[in-house]
C-alpha cells in the first residue's frame, strides 16, 4: 500500500532532531512537513545541519502548536519537561496526529520513579518505543510490536537504555541470569549530551579524555532499564550503572554483567541470546569472537551484540554496540512510527553502518 505520510519535527535544530531529519528524507512515503526551533527559530536549516543538503534552504519554524497541526506525524525532540505540555496543547488543538516523543516525558509507567529521578509532575506513559522489548515468556518479541501497532502516542526510549536492555533482555526473559546483581559500564559519545554549549562539552576539555558522568545511580536512565527488564520478566532488578563520555561524536558501547543462574552454562547462555534474536531486522548476535564496535554501527538503527561467560567470575558479559542518534533515537522512532502507520517495519532504515 503506498501512503505518503506528512511529518513535523520540533526540535529540529538538535541533533536528535536533525537526526530524524535525515532519516525522513530516505523514507519513500514520508513528506517533510515543519522543522521547528526554540531559540534558532528564524535561522535556516542549512547553517545548523549542512550535511542536510535537499533541506538547506528551509528556515526552522517557532515551536508551537501552529506550526505542529495539520500533520499526520509530529516528532517531538525537545528537552525533557517540554514534550508533555506540547502534546497536552496538539490534543487540545483537536489534533489526531501521531505523536512521537524523543524525550523522556513519557517513558516511566511509575510516577514515584520520575518524580525521584526528574523532579516534576508525571505527565502519564505512552506505548513504549521499543519493539524489540520481550515480555516474559517470550521466545522472540511480539507483544510489544502489538502494542506499537495503531499507536496514536508513543515514547521513544532513551539512549543508553536501548544499549543496555538489548544487550542484556534474552538473558532475563530466559532466566538464565539473575537480575539482582546488573552491572553496566557504557562508553558514550559526545552528541549524547546535546548541543548545550557547557565547559566539559568542548572539545578542549573532551578530545583525549574519557570523563565518567551521573556517578553513584544518579543517572535518570535507571528506572527506565529497570522497568524494561522487569516486562522482559525479571522479578528484582538492582543495577549499578556508570556512563563515560568518550572521544567520539556518536556510539555507546554498553557492557552489562550478570551472575549466572543455577544451572546455567555456556551453551545455554549462547542459545539463549541466539533465540530471541533470530529473525530481529537490527538487532544482531555477532558470531562467536567477534565483538561489537561502535564504528561499525554508525549510521545505521543497528544493534550490535555479543556474550560470553566469565567462567572465574561466574558471570555472563554481555555487549551491545549502538549509534546513539539512530537505534538509540531517531532510528527507533521512524521504525516505531512505521509499525504504528501499519508500514513495512524497516522503511526507510538501514542496518549498513559507515566505516572508517
Amino acid at each position: 500500500m503506498h501512503m505518503t505520510v506528512s511529518v513535523a519535527i520540533a526540535g529540529a535544530s538538535g541533533y536528535a532532531g536533525s537526526e530524524a531529519l535525515r532519516l525522513l528524507l530516505a523514507h519513500p512515503e514520508v513528506e517533510v512537513g515543519a522543522l521547528t526551533a526554540h531559540t534558532n527559530a528564524g535561522e535556516s536549516v542549512g547553517k545548523h545541519h549542512p550535511h542536510l543538503r535537499a533541506v538547506a534552504d528551509r528556515t526552522f519554524a517557532p515551536t508551537t502548536v501552529e506550526s505542529l497541526l495539520g500533520h499526520d506525524v509530529v516528532i517531538l525532540a525537545l528537552p525533557h519537561g517540554a514534550s508533555g505540555a506540547i502534546a497536552a496543547e496538539l490534543e487540545a488543538a483537536g489534533s489526531d496526529a501521531l505523536i512521537l516523543d524523543c524525550g523522556a516525558d513519557h517513558r516511566l509507567t511509575d510516577a514515584e520513579d520520575w518524580e525521584a529521578f526528574y523532579g516534576s509532575a508525571h505527565t502519564g506513559a505512552w506505548p513504549y518505543g521499543m519493539p524489540e522489548l520481550l515480555h516474559a515468556g517470550e521466545v522472540r518479541a511480539t507483544q510489544q510490536r502489538e502494542t506499537l501497532a495503531g499507536a496514536r502516542q508513543i515514547a521513544v526510549p532513551g539512549c543508553n537504555v536501548t544499549a543496555v536492555t538489548l544487550g542484556i533482555q534474552p538473558g532475563v526473559a530466559a532466566g538464565v541470569i539473575e537480575a539482582s546483581d546488573l552491572v553496566a559500564v557504557l562508553a558514550v559519545g559526545y552528541s549524547g549530551a546535546g548541543k548545550a554549549l557547557k565547559p566539559h562539552l568542548l572539545a578542549a576539555e573532551g578530545i583525549g579524555s574519557a570523563a565518567p558522568y551521573a556517578v553513584g545511580g544518579t543517572h535518570r536512565h535507571i528506572p527506565e532499564i529497570e522497568q524494561n527488564l522487569r516486562v522482559a520478566g525479571a522479578a528484582s532488578v538492582r543495577l549499578s550503572f556508570t556512563p563515560v563520555l568518550v572521544p567520539m561524536s556518536r556510539g555507546i558501547l554498553a557492557t552489562t554483567t550478570a551472575p549466572l543462574a543455577e544451572g546455567a552454562d555456556a551453551a545455554s547462555i549462547r542459545a539463549a541470546w541466539a533465540q530471541h534474536y533470530a529473525g530481529e531486522p537490527f538487532v544482531q548476535l555477532l558470531p562467536e569472537g567477534q565483538w561489537p564496535t561502535t564504528a561499525a554501527t554508525t549510521g545505521a538503527n543497528t544493534a550490535l551484540v555479543q556474550v560470553a561467560i566469565d567462567e572465574r567470575a561466574g558471570r555472563v558479559v554481555s555487549m551491545c554496540a549502538i549509534d546513539n542518534l539512530v537505534k538509540g533515537t531517531a532510528g527507533a522512532a521512524v521504525q516505531s512510527m512505521n509499525l504504528a502507520l501499519g508500514l513495512s517495519e524497516t522503511l526507510g532504515l538501514t542496518t549498513e553502518g559507515v566505516a572508517p
